[in-house]
């Protein structure tokens, strides 16, 4: 079976990376991770993906004078391999027109709300501060108003009694390792599919 490439790009600690590098060893798996690339060379993403075989990226932020010289050197160096897909998982940089461009409708990103609800940063504690009863997380495509592309699927977390910001939190995460690797399982069988502006996922 010829596996559809994608790139994962990442900031942090790199819990969903390893979500989709453990789906993507099932034998039914129609993706495969080509190249991790990462903004911080001390990400812990880049440790994971180093043990698991996968090629590696770094493209330091400081590096580069503004958004759009950083997005264009990180597209090069994504292009030796190819992806036909790419997954930011914790990746904490707003990218540009330019780099949307390079891959139209096939950017999807992870959050950790039910969109279009607590948009931005630290989208657990805005859900539970302001006390909701159902939290969750949403994959959507990427688009130029940040956490506003159109939504491709969500799962909800009830918000328990007992939590706090942190509980909730690793419980939302929990779910994204869960349906991160549905979504793109979806996007490397063609099955994303666009129409005015909102998303219908093919049988």
């Amino acid at each position: 079976m010829t596996r559809t490439p994608v790139a994962v790009l990442a900031s942090g600690t790199g819990t969903n990376l390893r979500a989709l590098i453990e789906d993507s060893a099932a034998p039914d798996c129609p993706y495969r991770i080509a190249v991790v690339g990462s903004d911080r060379a001390n990400a812990g993403a880049l440790a994971i993906a180093t043990e698991s075989g996968i090629p590696t990226t770094v493209v330091p932020r400081r590096a580069h004078p503004d958004r759009e010289s950083f997005d264009r050197a990180m597209l090069a160096a994504l292009a030796p391999y190819a992806p036909d897909w790419l997954c930011l998982a914790g990746y904490m940089r707003l990218v540009t027109p330019a780099f949307l461009a390079a891959y139209p409708n096939r950017v999807l990103n992870i959050h950790p709300a039910l969109l279009p609800a607590f948009r931005g940063l630290h989208a657990q504690r805005q859900a539970f501060e302001a006390g909701v009863k159902i939290a969750g997380c949403t994959v959507h495509l990427v688009s130029e108003e940040t956490d506003a592309g159109p939504i491709v699927a969500q799962a909800a977390v009830q918000v328990l009694a007992d939590d706090d910001a942190e509980s909730l939190r690793l419980r939302i995460l929990d779910a994204e390792h869960e349906l991160y690797p549905r979504v793109v399982r979806w996007a490397a069988q063609g099955r994303i599919r666009l129409h005015g502006g909102r998303v219908a996922i093919a049988p």
